[in-house]
């Protein structure tokens, strides 16, 4: 356990009417926060920002159709394939449309993105993308940078109040509307409660990756806004979708260190430890297939003993000049990628699902936004195609920005008078005992391959541990994986992230995208068990 920071002050318990709240000091939440300027924001994050959040690790970049010869159209097409027929086309085609501009607005941030020789942006290739349309910045580095640049420029524009260190656990709900939050300081261990209220309130707290034991996302990615909006009534989408990315660094490190995706677009190739190739008879595009492609092949390697790894020897030239995180993390490994293979396994790292949102980042509940990961637009469908998720992040929080800048009509106080952060102390905790259980029961039976007997099981856990649950923090976690682990055993085929064995083809009438509320999830819990 490790803490930092020292508290300056509290929040008031009640804030401006006018003021916009946003849950999350990640990407989306930052971004919304800075497209919403001159208007009152407060951003409330469980970490300092940009500290607890997925998107300081991503390391591709940005899919944008900036390069030469790309389209929007083109766009939007690998996307809808990766997407295993249920993507939302108005969706996608939106997000696709808007790319560059909101690259340029991250430029306007500072971000430095990648140049080639004549000052235009750098693009290179990823998996399942038909172009080169990935913006990046120093090969693997864009996610770091990107949010350098955000927080920096939250921290100087004075209409944004930042309270970290403050884990949220409850909305309020008055006459069917959310009005506010309920926040517990010191990363949730305070013991007095604060309100904070406003106008409306936007939903950015990420993914729910370390609901599962091997994964590439923060602690603080463990789905406690989803389950904090389920909980409050709100329509989830498309559950059941998880996705595995295929080349997490295999030497035992939690959250796992990633080895992207981009070595592949470079030429690095797969093996096990016969030296094989395993990938080119499982797929036409062999290391370049579809991610859960990918990380089923992988998964079959390791479970079979025989291993995966990652061959970069020969694609990479300058290992520490072109992907200078991942030579890093080798480094601390004890592995040097020039010479060595670099042992890979699938890790839990990113999610389909969440919060249903319409185009603008407006849920089913009056007066509640959401973007991110989060959220589920429709934009990903079944399988998200790579570098489409920080697209995603900026696209949807500006929109939602944009509809709240129109709707809103008073102007943000020139800056907050009591100081624009505030910072208590950070504590980082261990899983207790019930969450460590949870991921177990995640990891063995709602991971990249899933049989109905398997989810049945995970499900009778998940609703054990959720009657032994003793704070709100843990019934908002619980809630999102007993949400999981209900659409996964619902949909009785294969598509996209969701791999069931019993189920291995897809089926016509499942192509569809999964909406439900927690009511309707527990209404049909009594039949799934009994299969």
């Amino acid at each position: 356990m490790a803490s930092t920071a020292i508290a300056v002050h509290q929040p008031q318990a009640v804030r401006r009417s006018d003021e916009v709240v946003i849950i999350g000091g990640g990407l989306a939440g930052l971004f919304c926060a800075l497209k919403l300027a001159p208007k009152a924001v407060t951003v409330l994050a469980a970490a300092p920002i940009g500290r607890g959040a997925s998107s300081a690790w991503a390391q591709a970049g940005i899919a944008a159709a900036v390069g030469p010869g790309d389209t929007i159209e083109s766009h939007v097409t690998d996307t809808i394939v990766a997407g295993d027929g249920i993507v939302d086309q108005a969706i996608i085609r939106a997000m696709a449309s808007e790319a560059s501009d909101r690259i340029h607005d991250l430029l306007e941030y500072g971000v430095p993105f990648d140049r080639d020789l004549e000052g235009h942006l750098a693009v290179s290739r990823e998996a399942a993308h038909s172009e080169s349309r990935i913006v990046r910045v120093k090969g693997d580095m864009a996610g770091r940078a990107i949010m350098e640049a955000l927080v920096a420029s939250v921290r100087n524009t004075p209409s944004i109040r930042v309270l970290e260190g403050y884990v949220v656990e409850d909305l309020i709900v008055e006459d069917g509307k959310v009005t506010g939050v309920v926040a517990r300081d010191k990363a949730g261990s305070g013991e007095e409660l604060h309100r904070v209220t406003g106008s409306n309130v936007v939903m950015a707290t990420g993914g729910i990756g370390h609901l599962y034991e091997v994964t590439t996302n923060p602690t603080e990615a463990r789905g406690g806004g989803i389950g904090m909006a389920a909980r409050a009534g709100a329509r989830l989408a498309d559950m059941e979708f998880v996705q595995f990315h295929p080349t997490a660094i295999d030497v035992g490190k939690d959250p796992a260190p990633l080895a992207t995706e981009a070595l592949r677009g470079h030429g690095a190739t797969l093996h096990n430890s016969s030296g094989e190739r395993f990938m080119l008879p499982l797929h036409p595009d062999a290391e370049l297939a579809p991610r859960d492609v990918v990380a089923r092949g992988i998964f079959a390697e390791v479970k079979a003993g025989r291993g995966a790894f990652l061959d970069c020897r020969t694609a990479v030239h300058d290992f520490a000049a072109e992907f200078p995180t991942v030579f890093g993390y080798c480094q601390e490994a004890g592995i040097d990628p020039a010479k060595e293979m670099i042992p890979v396994i699938p890790a839990a790292h990113y999610f389909m699902g969440g919060i249903w949102t319409d185009i603008n980042g407006r849920s089913s509940l009056p007066g509640f936004w959401a973007c991110g990961e989060c959220t589920s637009t429709g934009a990903h469908g079944a399988n998200r195609l790579a570098s489409n998720s920080l697209l995603e992040a900026v696209v949807f929080s500006a929109r939602i920005a944009e509809t709240l800048k129109a709707e809103i009509n008073a102007d943000a106080p020139k800056n907050w008078q009591d100081g624009s952060v505030t910072t208590t102390e950070y504590i980082t905790e261990n899983d207790h005992p019930n969450m460590v259980a949870l991921r177990q029961t995640m990891s063995a039976h709602l991971g990249v391959l899933r049989d109905g007997k398997g989810l049945r099981e995970a499900l009778a856990t998940i609703l054990h541990l959720a009657r032994e649950s003793h704070s709100v923090r843990f019934d908002n976690v619980i809630t999102t994986a007993k949400l999981i682990a209900v659409c996964a055993l619902n949909r009785t085929e294969s598509r996209g992230g969701h791999f069931r064995t019993d189920y291995p083809e897809e089926q016509a009438d499942w192509k569809r995208r999964t909406l439900v509320t927690l009511d309707q999830a527990h209404a049909i819990i009594p039949d799934l068990l009994e299969g």
